[in-house]
């Protein structure tokens, strides 16, 4: 990638990356119905830091990044991701991008007043596995509303 990337601690990154998200994660599977942390979650800013690293980390690289994206092929994927500096800068976009998910997932489940224990599993697949986590709450959450309109 860049000499950017090259000159900083990948491992840093990573980590600083993996605290930026876990405390909301935490929050939103052991404490989802607390009212000081709803209110945190409620903001849509929580993936900003993240999102922030991922800029850090991209925007040097943008030109050669939009390149090598605008006409993917498994190949120059692989290539890209298949440094240290592609897989932090993939990382980073999926903690930023999860999080926005399980955000919006915890947000609608509390308005559809889906229980907390049926949360907390979709929540951490979400944070663990991204779209299978969403995948999930996009299925329970319209078989309970199906549910609850037979009732």
């Amino acid at each position: 990638m860049t000499e950017m990337i090259e000159a900083v601690d990948k491992n840093l990154l990573f980590n600083v990356g993996n605290v930026l998200v876990i405390p909301f994660w935490l929050a939103m599977i052991l404490l989802p119905r607390w009212a000081w942390i709803l209110r945190i979650i409620r903001s849509p800013w929580i993936a900003a830091p993240p999102a922030l690293v991922y800029a850090v980390l991209v925007l040097p690289q943008v030109g050669g990044l939009l390149g090598a994206l605008s006409n993917p092929s498994l190949a120059s994927i692989a290539a890209l991701l298949g440094t240290q500096a592609g897989a932090l800068i993939g990382w980073v976009h999926f903690l930023a991008f999860d999080l926005f998910v399980g955000r919006w997932a915890y947000l609608d489940a509390i308005e559809r007043k889906i229980h907390p224990l049926i949360m907390a599993p979709i929540l951490f697949f979400t944070f663990m596995l991204g779209p299978l986590g969403l995948l999930l709450y996009l299925v329970v959450s319209r078989w309970l509303l199906a549910a609850s309109r037979q009732l």
